[in-house]
């Protein structure tokens, strides 16, 4: 040990400075003078002090931690005088074992339970009839032509819920024209422009645990959904479109009884509208049996009044969902709607009860996760023109073949054919009534969450 030599070196250099003194006697036979043996004894007290100070630092190192064996030996080694003795060689320290540094935090750890997500979408978007509102007919969201368009950026964070984890949430805010006509489909531009779903959850303690959301949600009406990346084709169907809602403000409560079989009832102030525009409530439910992985089957009812300051006259909606999965590389899905609303006073039309209804059939094949093709055919009829503004039957094919890069980045390209007998759709630069337009569509959509962000 360091402190060991030390010691030794002071018993040492005081032995060899009794033996000189010693030999000095022998050689002269006077006597020391006084003042000589003082001086020396004074010379052996300084080197006492340094050895003990010495002594004192290296053990403050050793209470506070070594450092490197250069500091260490600037730090103590004492300032000897030329005539002295060399010092005893220290042990080398040993270097301190390294410590590894903490590794950065993630998002996903930061985050915890919550998961953030969201998307970019964009398009190019070309109609061969060059309608000169440059907008296409009878679509939304992919509206504009002839040029490139925003459809939507999301982002979304939500905390789910479950048995363990009974209080969460999820907030999606958005931007871009597809919001813009989902949240003024009633004329509202307020308070929740941006924001196109917002609700708190609760698993609540019932059973095996019935899940309540109070907020605004998307409807739970038919097979597509808003977001384009979670659609087979880009365009969305004339059902999406004129047949259902896209959001509701109210509360839901979903109970599962298994994994085969799940009951979702609702309480909203209607379709479309975060303020209610009467003082009646829309209820219904949604009824998801899947008996096995290839086949499913989702009911969902609704009905309420909808019509603004009267609570009398209600709008009904069926709407049914049927999904088979052969193989796990090719899909079909089937939807039907069917739609019914009593009409009041205050319309002053010929008619008092309006009806719409329509059926559409999609496919998909996915031969790998790169390359996925998928076609859609369907058929809408608004019996009074309650829906689409005219009476007519609209209906359309779309094919579409979507190749994904790195898991990440979609791109889809689409040709779709609408079709009607009302001659309803635009063409040329008058604007020249036609029954149907062609489109192709170029769409890119990337995807990200927060597993991504290291």
């Amino acid at each position: 040990m360091r402190i060991c030599s030390h010691a030794g070196a002071v018993v040492i250099l005081a032995s060899a400075l009794f033996v000189s003194a010693g030999r000095a006697q022998e050689a002269t036979p006077a006597p020391p003078a006084k003042d000589a043996i003082v001086q020396q004894m004074q010379e052996l007290q300084e080197e006492v002090k340094s050895l003990r100070a010495e002594v004192a630092a290296l053990k403050q190192t050793r209470a506070t931690g070594p450092r490197s064996i250069a500091e260490v030996a600037s730090a103590s080694m004492p300032m000897l005088p030329a005539s002295s003795p060399e010092p005893v060689l220290q042990e080398a320290v040993p270097a301190a074992a390294a410590t590894p540094a903490p590794a950065p935090p993630s998002i996903s750890g930061l985050l915890g339970a919550t998961t953030i997500s969201g998307f970019v979408d964009a398009y190019y978007g070309f109609n061969s009839n060059h309608p000169p509102t440059r907008q296409n007919g009878f679509r939304n969201f992919d509206v504009n032509t002839n040029q490139f368009g925003l459809n939507m950026i999301e982002l979304i964070a939500d905390r789910p819920v479950d048995t363990t984890n009974r209080l969460g949430y999820h907030v999606a805010l958005a931007f871009g024209q597809a919001i813009n006509l989902v949240n003024s489909a009633n004329g509202e531009t307020g308070f929740d422009q941006y924001l196109k779903e917002g609700y708190l959850e609760y698993m609540a303690p019932i059973g095996k645990g019935l899940q309540i959301n109070v907020g605004k949600f998307v409807t739970p009406a038919g097979a597509e959904v808003i977001e384009s990346k979670d659609n087979w084709n880009y365009s969305r169907s004339l059902l999406f479109s004129w047949a259902i809602p896209y959001f509701h403000f109210g509360a839901s409560a979903k109970y599962a009884f298994n994994s085969k079989f799940a009951v979702t009832g609702y309480l909203m102030n209607g379709w479309n509208n975060s303020i209610d525009n009467n003082t009646a409530k829309t209820t219904g439910f949604s009824a998801a049996w899947t008996p096995n992985a290839k086949f499913s089957v989702i009911e969902t009812y609704l009905a309420g009044p909808e019509q603004t300051n009267d609570n009398g006259n209600w709008r009904q909606l069926t709407d049914t969902v049927v999904a088979y999965n052969p193989t796990a590389k090719l899909s079909f899905i089937a939807n039907y709607d069917y739609g019914h609303e009593d009409i009041g006073p205050q319309f002053e039309l010929p008619y008092k009860v309006a009806t719409w209804s329509g059926l559409a059939g999609y496919a998909k094949y996915a031969p790998n996760d790169r390359w996925a093709f998928a076609l859609r055919g369907e058929y809408f009829n608004d019996d009074q023109g309650w829906s689409t503004g005219t009476k007519q039957g609209l209906s359309e094919g779309t094919a579409t073949i979507q190749r994904t890069f790195g898991g990440k980045l979609i791109s889809r390209l689409e040709f779709r054919r609408d079709m009607t007998g009302a001659q309803t759709f635009l063409r040329g630069p008058l604007g020249t009534p036609t029954g149907g337009q062609n489109t192709v569509t170029l769409g890119l959509i990337y995807a990200f969450t927060s597993a991504d962000l290291k």
